[in-house]
């Protein structure tokens, strides 16, 4: 078993059942062995998955041009220097493709620019630094937004960003309980050495996995009367009508850390945009007829795992966004929403935009072209929804 999984079966073994949001932290961010901090890469061809950054430079080229335009625009109000903190940089291919544009073609905003890293791991600032080369000089690490907000005690002035950050973040995994009237939330226990789902202090019913008889049900950190209520409140509040015919079985997920992630890059921002781009849904679509199973996967070798559950810290485990709960907690923070579109629609608005400029040195030639097609296939990467606030005032 993987190191990860040994850390999730000893917290099982010592509490009985843990939730899934707990076993998805430990799989995917454990300082020594979660899946974040292997030494292989996860992302591109070799990897477990694509990212619009796999495909080439365009995707940071076309940011780095947005970037610029709005820093111009922002110039008239007395912005002060060009500031960028990007969340979830990885190995900071992004972070080099937006300064390469910047140094080649805006190099008044190159000059005076503070791009920021959000980045807690240790071992990925370090490739960062390797990858970054003589471009680190421009950039400055923070291990989180806390820190981000101290060496900022005025607010944040410029843009915040995230790409593909938050549908990796820990996830409650909670059911409908059609004949009790109420919703649960599974747990994750061990049957011999496999993870498998249990819903506490109940006998499974024919639908879950069957669990040894001699597993602790209901012990430990996770019991049929302890669904935190903050969970509860991120979930769809539904009229009696729409609760009497829901499913029994219904499955669905919120993640309490990506709303108070985006709550905080929120209320630290000053002047400016946040932006992130992310597989993601509205409240209603999570609640369409197909998505009875809710919205969890695991991938490996760009294939889709049988078993979200299987060999944790060695596979990627993601779920959608709930942009609607995102766009709300923007708001009440002071924020405005300025778009919310999908990844298609926001570079393509922003093509347009460059290839309109007579002025702009930017070369276009066929492999930006086929990038351009990759990044905004409406099948593909170009699903990816865009949310855009901005606080302008």
């Amino acid at each position: 078993m993987h190191k990860a999984g040994q850390k999730i079966a000893a917290e099982i073994r010592a509490s009985g059942v843990i939730p899934f949001s707990r076993f998805m932290e430990l799989a995917l961010y454990c300082p020594d062995c979660g899946y974040y901090e292997a030494e292989a890469d996860k992302i591109g061809r070799k990897g477990d998955f694509f990212t619009s950054v796999s495909v080439g430079p365009l995707f940071g080229q076309l940011l780095g041009f947005q970037f610029a335009r709005w820093f111009q625009e922002w110039a008239k109000t007395c912005l002060g220097p060009a500031k960028i903190a990007e969340a979830g940089a990885h190995d900071g291919t992004l972070a080099r493709d937006i300064l390469i544009y910047l140094r080649q073609h805006c190099p008044d905003i190159f000059e005076s620019v503070e791009y920021w890293i959000v980045e807690p791991s240790e071992r990925r600032k370090e490739l960062q630094v390797r990858l970054l080369g003589d471009l680190a000089c421009k950039v400055r690490w923070t291990s989180n937004l806390g820190s981000l907000r101290d060496a900022h005690p005025e607010g944040f002035r410029g843009v915040i960003f995230a790409n593909e950050l938050l549908d990796a973040m820990p996830v409650h995994r909670l059911c409908w309980d059609a004949k009790g009237k109420q919703w649960f939330e599974w747990g994750v226990t061990l049957q011999g050495d496999r993870f498998v789902w249990v819903r506490p202090g109940r006998a499974r019913s024919p639908s879950e996995p069957s669990v040894s008889p001699d597993t602790p049900q209901g012990s430990g950190r996770l019991g049929e009367a302890a669904l935190p209520s903050r969970v509860l409140t991120l979930l769809p509040q539904l009229p009696p009508a729409l609760l009497d015919v829901l499913p029994d079985g219904f499955s669905t997920e919120v993640s309490p850390a990506a709303l108070d992630w985006w709550t905080h890059a929120a209320r630290i921002l000053s002047y400016g945009a946040l932006l992130t781009f992310d597989y993601g849904l509205t409240t209603e679509e999570f609640l369409l007829p197909h998505r009875a199973e809710g919205t969890l996967r695991a991938y490996r070798s760009h294939r889709l795992s049988p078993d979200v559950l299987a060999d944790p810290g060695e596979q990627d485990i993601t779920a959608h966004v709930n942009f609607s709960l995102l766009e709300q907690a923007g708001e009440s923070a002071g924020l405005r929403t300025a778009s919310f579109v999908t990844q298609e629609q926001f570079l393509t608005g922003i093509v347009k935009q460059l290839w309109s400029e007579a002025s702009s040195s930017q070369t276009w030639n066929a492999q930006l072209t086929n990038q351009l097609r990759t990044l905004t296939d409406p099948t593909g990467l170009g699903r990816f929804k865009v949310l855009l606030q901005t606080r302008l005032g």
